[in-house]
């Protein structure tokens, strides 16, 4: 049965990542994801049938390329596909059939989200992010309490202040924008799942993460500005799923 459960969520998150890159692709540039209702080929506009739309499959199907005007089909997408779909099995493996669970899946989701819209645009969607917050309150709501859940919005606020604070200051130190807006309003979703003192060490792993990516990009393409969201994302869910409270990490802390 758990092994059913694991394979249940994966085709569930394969499904939900070919919308993600809808919603990534299409919300940074102002479009709807609603209409056009039916996916297309953004190269020949060639209205997709169901079968070219099952995840990953109809990708291998058609060889990686449209049906229509034969344009290569970017990797990209059945790579965000089947990476949802194991972060949903990962979901189910680490929390079960819980409130714990529907956190997860929503972090792992806005996670996905912003690796296509931030990779690509540069851009995260403020609906999103707002979108992953109400629903992260609304389970809390629903399974802790109103008392608890406040606690919760206010350490949100607190990651929001304090990145905020960090961004003018950056801001002011190298006289350009040192972090982007969107980066800033991440952080209340951080503070709703993870105390803010962890915060902060999100924060830490998060740059330690980008500092050598960013140099190796620097390196081959010149790239001089990289998105941030995702490694933020990346390391408050390695955060979350390991569990890591205020006292172990103290203890670790002390004992190193």
């Amino acid at each position: 049965m758990e092994l059913f459960y694991i394979i249940m969520f994966f085709i569930l998150g394969t499904v939900l990542g070919s919308f993600y890159n809808v919603v990534g692709y299409r919300l940074p540039k102002g479009e709807s994801i609603i209409n056009p209702k039916h996916s297309y080929c953004p190269s020949c506009h060639h209205k997709l049938e169901t079968f070219e739309l099952i995840p990953v499959i109809s990708y291998l199907m058609q060889k990686g390329q449209c049906r229509n005007c034969k344009e290569k089909i970017a990797l990209f997408y059945p790579l965000i596909e089947v990476l949802t779909g194991l972060l949903f099995s990962v979901c189910y493996y680490s929390f079960g059939l819980g409130y714990e669970l529907i956190i997860a899946l929503t972090l792992v989701s806005l996670f996905v989200i912003i690796v296509v819209s931030d990779t690509k645009y540069l851009v995260i969607p403020d609906e999103v992010t707002l979108t992953s917050s109400v629903v992260i309150v609304i389970t809390m709501l629903i399974s802790i309490g109103i008392k608890e859940t406040a606690l919760h919005v206010l350490s949100g606020l607190a990651m929001f202040f304090s990145m905020y604070m960090i961004m003018l200051f950056g801001n002011y130190l190298f006289k350009k924008e040192s972090l982007g807006g969107a980066d800033v309003k991440l952080m209340f979703v951080v503070g709703l799942v993870v105390h803010p003192l962890i915060g902060f060490f999100v924060i830490f792993v998060a740059s330690a993460i980008a500092l050598p990516i960013s140099i190796v990009l620097f390196q081959i393409n010149n790239e001089k500005v990289i998105p941030f969201g995702p490694f933020i994302m990346l390391s408050v869910i390695l955060f979350y799923f390991l569990k890591v409270d205020v006292k172990s990490l103290i203890e670790y802390l002390t004992f190193i």
